[in-house]
């Protein structure tokens, strides 16, 4: 039995805009999930999940699920869950040079699903070193990173990004443009999550940007306009300048809500924390609902947050320098 955890992430820039070769910077956080591997005698996999804002569940069969848990979760949502795990067994059985290995696998993890903090890529990250492990041929992360993202880059239909699978992978903060993938230096920044509790659909947001890109020649503008954000984004986290990147989030948030993604209760927990005196906030993630990142070194979003209609929890985030690692074997 092997057990594997990975951070969850946050985006100070770049969501949505790196799928088109913009560049981004994912951020690991102290949230992580948890993925515990047992091989089985025969080829059938069984997996149990808990924590993944579910009511937790069981599912026994020996090839790609057919239905879904009865649980309050839409189905798309559910049906991404197990597809994730599904593409990371087959990536780890590829690995291994095992492509009938059965598994117990059982996923607890303490990031929402679907609300932009990463956890799909977590879980498949953990899940592929879990599993790998388990069967005796552990990976580099860099790899990991690789494999999870050809997971992702499956049940996404060609249109996920290397960036959360690779800052899941090392952890830190990193920079992801296209092929192109490495960590960065940051300093500790003062992040505040607030979450409302619901989940876009990220598949659904993904190709809604898609179709105004291609539709519309000012849609593409703002897609590079993200990607000239983040470069100087970059200059002002080299040099430790909050409160410039605080201004850069704002814009990167006013881009995003241009090209749809974001809702109202993402604005208006934004809104909530600029007004509170944080030095920016936006969206992260692929938007519809989910979480806002703010950057505030005092206790007043959090506070403004909690009283905020529509937020259903908000918490500091602490930069998290270690990616995937193992927990138990």
């Amino acid at each position: 039995m092997t057990t594997s955890s990975a951070p969850g992430k946050i985006y100070l820039f770049g969501e949505h805009a790196v799928v088109y070769g913009e560049p981004a910077v994912p951020c690991a956080i102290e949230r992580r999930a948890r993925v515990t591997v047992e091989q089985r005698e025969d080829s059938h996999l069984r997996v149990h999940a808990d924590d993944l804002s579910l009511d937790g569940f069981t599912v026994e069969y020996s090839g790609a699920t057919d239905t879904a848990p009865d649980i309050d979760v839409s189905e798309s949502l559910i049906q991404a869950a197990m597809g994730y795990v599904d593409a990371a067994v087959r990536q780890a059985r590829d690995a291994a040079d095992a492509p009938d290995a059965g598994f117990d696998i059982t996923i607890e993890s303490d990031i929402p699903l679907g609300a932009g903090l990463g956890s799909s890529a977590a879980v498949t990250v953990a899940g592929i070193d879990a599993a790998t492990r388990e069967l005796g041929v552990p990976l580099e992360p860099a790899e990991v990173a690789d494999r999870a993202f050809q997971a992702e880059y499956e049940v996404q239909e060609g249109q996920a990004s290397r960036a959360d699978t690779f800052c899941s992978a090392v952890g830190g903060a990193v920079r992801v443009e296209g092929e192109d993938c490495r960590a960065i230096d940051a300093p500790d920044l003062p992040i505040v999550v607030g979450f409302d509790g619901g989940a876009g659909d990220t598949g659904e947001l993904v190709a809604g940007v898609r179709e105004l890109r291609e539709t519309y020649g000012f849609a593409a503008d703002t897609v590079a306009a993200i990607g000239d954000i983040v470069r100087e984004g970059e200059r002002s986290l080299a040099d430790e300048d909050v409160e410039r990147l605080g201004e850069l989030m704002d814009f990167n948030h006013g881009l995003l809500e241009a090209l749809g993604v974001s809702s109202r209760s993402l604005d208006n927990m934004v809104w909530a924390a600029r007004d509170a005196g944080a030095y920016g906030a936006k969206l992260t993630g692929a938007g519809g609902g989910g979480c806002i990142v703010a950057l505030d070194d005092s206790e007043e979003t959090e506070t403004a947050l909690r009283f905020t209609p529509g937020c259903e929890e908000t918490f500091r985030a602490g930069l998290d320098r270690e990616g995937v690692r193992l927990e138990e074997q």
